[in-house]
C-alpha cells in the first residue's frame, strides 16, 4: 500500500513537472553529442544551457528564480566559468538598472496617479472614442520607453476598464470597443518600450552587449534619436490598425467621461507627495540622459529608488514585496548566458552555420542578415521573454558581420513585437487578466501589428 502511494506521489510529481523532465533529457542528449567541429567543449556546453533554459522559460514548470540559478549552477559545474567569473556576468550595471526601473515603477504606481493620468489625456483628446484610441496608444508609448511597458499597462488598464463601466455596467457586451481600448494600452506599451534604453530590459541587454564586444558606447540621446523616429511612424499606423480591427460601438463617450471626471474631482487637488514623486523621477531621467555614461544607467536608477525612500514616498515593506526579483535575476541568467556565448565562440560558431544553411534559400547575405536579427527575433518574442531572446539571438547577430549598430538596433527593436499570443509579453498577460480579452483577438490585430512593425523596421533601417 505504501509503495502504491510513493508510486502515484511520482507520477504525479512527473505530470507536474514534465517539462523539466523533458529539459533535462534534452539537454543530456545534447550534452552527450560529439562536440560539432569548429566549436569548444565550452561553447558545446553553454549551449546545452541555452537549450535547458529556453524550455524551462517557455513552460515555466518552475519559479523564474529558479531558472537562474540554474543557469548559474551549470555555468560552474560544466567548467565554463569559476564561480567568481559567473557571479560577475551574472550581475552588472544593466542587472541594477532592471531593479532599480522594477522599483520605481513600484514607486510610482503607488501614489496612485493612473486616473489624474487619464483624465489628462482625455483632456487633450476629447470625448470621441477614436481620438481616446490615439491619446492611450501615445501615451501608453510615450510612458512606457521610460517606465517599463508592463507598468505602464498596470497603471492605465483600471482607467480603460474604468472608461468601459461607466459606458456599461458589463464591458463584456461591448465585444469591439472592450477590446479596443485594451489593446490600444498594451500595444502601445509595448511598441513605446523601444525608445529609450530605459524602457526595456532588452534594450540595455544590447547595450551591454556593444559595450562588452568592443563595438560601441551608444549614449541614452542617441537611442532616442535611432528609435523615437520609428515609435512616431508607429503610433498612428497602429491608431488605425486598432480601429478597423475592432470597430467600436460607441463613436463617443461622453457619459464615461463625465462620471471620471466626477471621481478625480472627488480625489481632491494634487497632493505634495505626488508632486514628489514627479520631481524625482524627472531627475532621474535627467540622469539618464546626462549621467549614465559615466556612472552607469543602473546607478542612477539606484539614485532615484534612494531618493523615494529617503522622502518617505514608499517604504521598504512595500518596495521589497511589490518588486518582481525573479524577473531581476532572470535578467542576470540571461545576460550571463549571452557574454558566455561570446566569450566561448559559441555565438560565432552559431552564426557562421547559421548563415551557411540560411544561404540554401538566398544567396543575399544582407537578406539573411536582417531576416534573422528581425523575424527571427520577432517569431522568438511571442514564444520567450523579450529579454530572454535579445540574450539569446544577440550575440549570434552580432557575429554576423555587416553594421553592428543596425543590426544590434534592428534586434531589440524586433523584441518588441510580441503581439500575436497572451504569454507573449508582460503587457499581453496583464490585459488578458481582465477576463474581456479572447486569445483569438490577439491574432486578429496582433497579425497586422506585426506585419506593420516588421514592414517599418525594414525601411527605418535602410533609410535612418
Amino acid at each position: 500500500m505504501q509503495q502504491f502511494k510513493l508510486l502515484n506521489s511520482i507520477i504525479f510529481w512527473l505530470s507536474q513537472k514534465r517539462w523539466l523532465v523533458i529539459a533535462a533529457t534534452v539537454g543530456l542528449i545534447f550534452y552527450l553529442v560529439p562536440t560539432p567541429a569548429g566549436l569548444t567543449v565550452e561553447g558545446h556546453r553553454i549551449l546545452v544551457i541555452v537549450v535547458i533554459a529556453i524550455f524551462l522559460i517557455i513552460f515555466e514548470p518552475i519559479p523564474l528564480p529558479a531558472i537562474a540559478f540554474i543557469v548559474l549552477i551549470l555555468e560552474v559545474l560544466f567548467s565554463i566559468a569559476s564561480p567568481n567569473e559567473a557571479a560577475k556576468s551574472f550581475f552588472s550595471d544593466a542587472v541594477f538598472f532592471i531593479m532599480g526601473s522594477l522599483m520605481l515603477a513600484v514607486a510610482i504606481v503607488s501614489q496612485g496617479l493612473d486616473k489624474r493620468l487619464a483624465l489628462g489625456i482625455i483632456r487633450i483628446t476629447g470625448h470621441e472614442t477614436w481620438k481616446i484610441v490615439l491619446g492611450f496608444v501615445s501615451i501608453s508609448a510615450f510612458l512606457s520607453s521610460f517606465i517599463g511597458e508592463h507598468t505602464v499597462t498596470a497603471m492605465l488598464m483600471p482607467v480603460g476598464l474604468t472608461l468601459l463601466q461607466y459606458t456599461k455596467k458589463d464591458p463584456k457586451q461591448l465585444r469591439n470597443l472592450t477590446p479596443l481600448l485594451l489593446f490600444s494600452i498594451a500595444y502601445g506599451s509595448a511598441m513605446g518600450s523601444i525608445g529609450t534604453p530605459s524602457g526595456g530590459g532588452r534594450n540595455v541587454i544590447m547595450l551591454d552587449y556593444w559595450a562588452e564586444f568592443g563595438i560601441t558606447n551608444i549614449t541614452y540621446l542617441k537611442w532616442m534619436s535611432y528609435a523615437y523616429p520609428m515609435l512616431l511612424i508607429e503610433i498612428p499606423l497602429a491608431t488605425a490598425i486598432l480601429w478597423f480591427t475592432f470597430k467600436p460601438e460607441h463613436r463617443r463617450l461622453d457619459t464615461a467621461v463625465r462620471k471620471l471626471t466626477v471621481q478625480v474631482a472627488k480625489s481632491g487637488k494634487i497632493t505634495g507627495k505626488e508632486i514628489s514623486a514627479i520631481s524625482i523621477f524627472i531627475l532621474v531621467f535627467l540622469g539618464w540622459v546626462f549621467l549614465s555614461s559615466k556612472i552607469g544607467l543602473g546607478v542612477v536608477a539606484l539614485i532615484g529608488v534612494v531618493l523615494y525612500l529617503i522622502f518617505g514616498l514608499i517604504n521598504w515593506n512595500d518596495l521589497n514585496r511589490n518588486t518582481n526579483w525573479g524577473v531581476i535575476l532572470l535578467f542576470g541568467a540571461a545576460i550571463s548566458m549571452g557574454l558566455q556565448m561570446k566569450d566561448t565562440g559559441a555565438a560565432l560558431w552559431v552564426a557562421e552555420n547559421g548563415i551557411i544553411a540560411l544561404e540554401k534559400i538566398t544567396p543575399n547575405i544582407d537578406i539573411l542578415r536582417w531576416f534573422v536579427s528581425v523575424v527571427l527575433t520577432g517569431v522568438l518574442t511571442n514564444l520567450l521573454s523579450n529579454a530572454a531572446t535579445v540574450a539569446v539571438i544577440g550575440p549570434i547577430v552580432l557575429n554576423m558581420g555587416g553594421d553592428q549598430v543596425i543590426i544590434g538596433f534592428s534586434t531589440a527593436i524586433a523584441s518588441a513585437f510580441a503581439y500575436l499570443t497572451v504569454v507573449a509579453s508582460p503587457t499581453c498577460m496583464i490585459i488578458h487578466s481582465s477576463g474581456l480579452v479572447k486569445s483569438k483577438d490577439y491574432l486578429r490585430a496582433g497579425g497586422k501589428m506585426f506585419l506593420m512593425s516588421v514592414t517599418v523596421l525594414f525601411f527605418m533601417s535602410q533609410i535612418w
